[in-house]
């Protein structure tokens, strides 16, 4: 269910509360572990239900590009398996050390190379969970202000993509998005 959207340059971001499992979207993103091979949290949800087919082309992603795991703020795509997703980005958020050790860079760059990402698979629409908020201690209103401020940023210089949308589990984490959303003003083209 889509709660709040607003334009930025032709894109629509939208922020729902949810399964980041179900959306029926070109591409959803994974806060994976820099290991690829899946995890608790969202990381495990995806794998789950995505199936073994997204397990082994991490494999082979670690066999070939990335032999020593993603770099924190670094995306990697995969298929979607048996999601509803055409594809998975697997994305590594920082883990949260006091916020002093680059650590909003790094989330920023996670959720700009994710677009890209998505962009260079000729997608439509993305749906991102919050990243790092979980395991990794990143405080939820200063992920919400990073998350949404490199989506803007990044729609503002690339108009491709017809939605952006933030999957949020809980309540606490989608007010903390929808306060920073409705202070962004909308941006036409």
């Amino acid at each position: 269910m889509i709660d709040v959207s607003k334009k930025i340059n032709q894109t629509l971001v939208t922020l729902a509360r949810g399964d980041i499992t179900k959306q029926a979207v070109d591409a959803i993103v994974n806060a994976a572990n820099s290991s690829l091979m899946g995890g608790g949290g969202v990381d495990g949800a995806i794998h789950r239900a995505g199936g073994p087919v997204i397990l082994e082309e991490c494999k082979r992603i670690r066999a070939t590009t990335h032999k020593d795991g993603c770099p924190a703020g670094e995306a990697v795509i995969t298929s979607g398996g048996n999601l509803p997703a055409r594809h998975v980005i697997h994305t590594v958020g920082p883990i949260w050390r006091g916020g002093t050790k680059g650590e909003a860079e790094t989330l920023a760059s996670a959720y700009r190379n994710s677009l890209r990402l998505a962009v260079e698979a000729k997608c439509k629409s993305v749906a991102f969970p919050s990243i790092s908020t979980g395991a990794y201690g990143y405080p939820v209103d200063k992920a919400a202000d990073v998350a949404l401020g490199a989506v803007r940023k990044f729609l503002e210089e690339n108009g491709t993509l017809e939605e952006v949308r933030f999957v949020l589990f809980d309540e606490h984490t989608f007010q903390a998005y929808r306060k920073v959303l409705d202070e962004i003003r909308q941006v036409a083209p």
